[in-house]
């Protein structure tokens, strides 16, 4: 009966061999405990935790799952692993995240996120075993005109700043890569189908990111200082881990059955309420932890970030029948939850819990 709880997949990944690239971090933490939940075989390779107080540290991760420090760079560490662990579902999550790091290092950036990607690809490729591949890139993928409806997954390719662009650029490699060495049409030689999915600004808890307005803004709370807010007005599509991680869990057994029907770009975004100014989730969030206050330190010559930023998710929703569960203000409390209590409780468990309720709201 637990067990049914967390799955929404009937019984799919059971016994599943599933490698994520990035399992340390945010995102891949949380994947990987919803696998582990799930009866997968996790099998992850990534860098070190970015703090001891990481979801990945504190839910006692390495203990649960296959646990590979290595670089996503490092194409011959990264062949091993395929070789060795022969998994039969791929989520690519491994990624230099921060808008700002990329302009301060944009070579790492593209090295990781284009370079790195082309890794993942190739051991895909090469694989005997691999049938279904995720590969996460971000709503920052697009080209941003600043339109006030949502980006669909056929518009342009683009990308201001070093970040976005390399996403945009990893998402043509992965479009391309797909047509000249795994083409669907050709599925049934190679039995192999790969999707690039596109989430918006992902909160929950576990996240302490430097650059991050939710982890900067628990930071400033603990130490009882000003929330410093540098693009208070720019509008962003906030939403839940586990919304887009569900989308890709749902995705990836689909494409599992019928790799045809659905490797190509898919939006896994929030629904309209929760695209909201960075101030709005600033006010909520101290409202939700009961006290607080930001100041505005946004400069004029600071680098470019975009304004506004929405995805259509209709194709999620009509061929997938995915939607998003919760709404800005649930998001965050869950969010805040975790933060408030991953040192009294067995934060396993608070994740478990959370993954549980999020699986037992019906839409």
């Amino acid at each position: 009966m637990e067990q049914q709880r967390v799955d929404l997949f009937n019984d799919f990944y059971k016994n599943k061999r599933v490698l994520i690239t990035g399992h340390t971090g945010f995102k891949g933490s949380w994947l990987s405990i919803w696998l582990h939940k799930l009866g997968a075989i996790v099998i992850g390779y990534g860098l070190d935790p970015y703090t001891e107080d990481d979801n990945f540290v504190v839910s006692g991760l390495k203990d649960k799952v296959i646990d590979i420090r290595g670089d996503i760079r490092d194409y011959k560490k990264l062949l091993e692993v395929f070789n060795i662990y022969k998994p039969d579902i791929v989520f690519h999550l491994a990624a230099q995240a921060i808008v700002k790091r990329s302009y301060e290092n944009p070579i790492e950036t593209y090295e990781i996120n284009v370079m790195g990607t082309l890794n993942v690809l190739e051991c895909i490729k090469n694989s005997a075993t691999v049938s279904a591949a995720i590969m996460v890139t971000t709503d920052k993928c697009y080209k941003n005109i600043e339109q006030i409806w949502g980006y669909r997954e056929d518009d342009p390719m683009g990308g201001y700043d070093p970040y976005s662009s390399s996403k945009g650029c990893a998402e043509i490699l992965i479009d391309s890569y797909r047509n000249s060495f795994i083409n669907p049409k050709n599925y049934k030689y190679h039995g192999k189908a790969i999707a690039t999915v596109r989430a918006g600004n992902v909160i929950g808890g576990g996240d302490w990111s430097a650059d991050r307005i939710i982890p900067d803004c628990i930071r400033a709370i603990n130490k009882n200082k000003d929330i410093e807010i540098r693009n208070p007005n720019a509008v962003r599509p906030w939403q839940f881990v586990l919304e887009p991680l569900g989308g890709y869990l749902l995705l990836a057994s689909k494409m599992f059955e019928d790799g045809l029907s659905y490797c190509s770009g898919w939006n896994f975004g929030p629904n309209n309420d929760s695209i909201v100014p960075v101030s709005g989730v600033v006010d909520l969030i101290i409202a939700q932890w009961g006290y607080g206050k930001w100041v505005d330190t946004s400069e004029g010559n600071a680098p470019h970030e975009a304004n506004l930023l929405s995805l259509d998710c209709t194709k999620a929703k009509t061929y997938l029948r995915w939607s998003p569960k919760l709404n800005i203000k649930q998001a965050l409390k869950l969010t805040v939850d975790w933060y408030k209590n991953f040192n009294n409780k067995a934060t396993y468990d608070l994740c478990i819990n959370q993954i549980e309720s999020y699986c037992k709201i019906d839409i």
